[in-house]
């Protein structure tokens, strides 16, 4: 775990670092911010996983998510959303498979499965790598994301009960199997057999009986994917039909853009912050 950049911001530290990944087999990069607050105790996270063609840069520059997180006392960490390299597979001419579009699964078909790994990467090593080297409370973590990271915090959250204090998410692809980015990524990475797609949609899982905490959820209603590609419908209504609270939120005149992620995301930082007993 190498540090490779450093920028004070709101008395914290935007840190930026990389590491070989053993889920990944590839050398991997992520940032985390760490509040004031790190410098004298641990602290909790949230864990944000972004959208198709990103990387851990867009979020910590777009979203003003510094200010909240220094306010509140949390610590941000901010992966990437895919493995990277020359020896990575990748359909360049593609933006929603290959690289930039890893869709926090684990594949298991080739030529993807040596690398695409990204659903242990992120509940398994990368939790493991910053508790170990970073001022975080061991095991006390929250997860967000949005678009495709938001379909990632879902599947996360309902695949692993308990591990995380509270799940939300800003325009989620909340039910792939129905949409043509996940048909694209799942049939890929997981294969042809749509069984095994299941195990990776939130709805679905939902469906299947996995349990969660109450879930907040923000969808601009002018999003220009959300017609063809999230379906909040589909995971309003399995929630309530399996008793899961889930808070979703149209938001009016918002679109699937950063504009709509920083105008909320406050809102979705104190919401973790309660969950996570952090300093409000």
């Amino acid at each position: 775990m190498k540090k490779i950049e450093s920028v004070k911001e709101f008395g914290g530290y935007l840190n930026r670092y990389r590491h070989s990944s053993t889920s990944c087999q590839c050398e991997m990069t992520f940032s985390v911010y760490l509040p004031p607050q790190a410098q004298q105790r641990a602290v909790p996270a949230v864990y944000w996983l972004s959208g198709l063609t990103c990387t851990d840069d867009n979020f910590r520059t777009k979203a003003g998510a510094q200010r909240y997180a220094a306010e509140l006392g949390l610590a941000l960490i901010i992966p990437d959303t895919s493995p990277r390299g020359a020896d990575v597979p990748d359909e360049p001419e593609r933006y929603d498979l290959g690289q930039g579009a890893g869709f926090y699964v684990n594949a298991t078909r080739e030529p993807w499965s040596g690398h695409y790994q990204m659903y242990d990467y992120i509940t398994r090593e990368l939790p493991q790598l910053v508790e170990a080297n970073l001022p975080l409370l061991a095991g006390v973590k929250s997860i967000s994301g949005h678009s495709m990271g938001g379909h990632g915090a879902l599947i996360c959250a309902l695949k692993n009960p308990g591990a995380y204090r509270s799940v939300s998410a800003f325009a989620p692809i909340c039910h792939p199997v129905r949409c043509g980015w996940g048909e694209t990524c799942f049939s890929a990475y997981l294969g042809d057999d749509r069984s095994d797609w299941q195990a990776w949609d939130a709805t679905q899982l939902i469906e299947a009986g996995a349990t969660a905490s109450a879930l907040l959820v923000d969808q601009g209603t002018v999003d220009e994917f959300l017609a063809e590609q999230l379906y909040p419908q589909d995971l309003d209504a399995a929630c309530a039909a399996h008793g899961i609270p889930l808070i979703l939120r149209m938001q009016e005149g918002y679109d699937h853009s950063y504009h709509f992620i920083a105008s909320f995301l406050g809102e979705h930082l104190a919401w973790h912050a309660r969950a996570l007993g952090a300093g409000v």
